[in-house]
């Protein structure tokens, strides 16, 4: 069995300007998003850590890591999928969220799930 398909986890990412609780005049932007993490490898693995890389359109970078997501470090079987939303601010209209989950299968092996970058944008901002 090849080992790229045993450890297999897909990300997607998608996000939402939240004009609402923002405050532009004050450089805060925030923005919702939701992740859809699926295990399309053959072994059982859990979500145990994260590692965000949170870039603004003036090339600041915040790097965010924590335990699990939302409060959870969830178990996904073959063929599982879990979704959360969460959000996040930076001071500029337009930026990009990227990262890594680190994962660890049933037999011990630990791996690094990629996040794509995925854009923060204000509605109309981006053309």
């Amino acid at each position: 069995m090849p080992e790229a398909k045993k450890y297999s986890v897909a990300v997607t990412a998608h996000s939402t300007y939240l004009p609402d609780q923002s405050d532009e005049e004050e450089d805060r932007y925030v923005f919702a998003y939701t992740i859809r993490i699926t295990n399309n490898g053959n072994t059982v693995a859990q979500l145990v850590s994260r590692h965000w890389i949170i870039t603004d359109a003036e090339n600041q970078v915040q790097e965010v890591r924590g335990m699990g997501v939302v409060g959870e470090q969830p178990t996904l079987r073959p063929g599982d999928t879990f979704e959360y939303s969460s959000g996040s601010s930076i001071p500029t209209s337009v930026g990009t969220m990227r990262g890594t989950y680190q994962m660890v299968a049933e037999d011990g092996t630990r791996f690094d799930a990629p996040i794509p970058e995925f854009t923060l944008s204000v509605p109309r901002v981006l053309h």
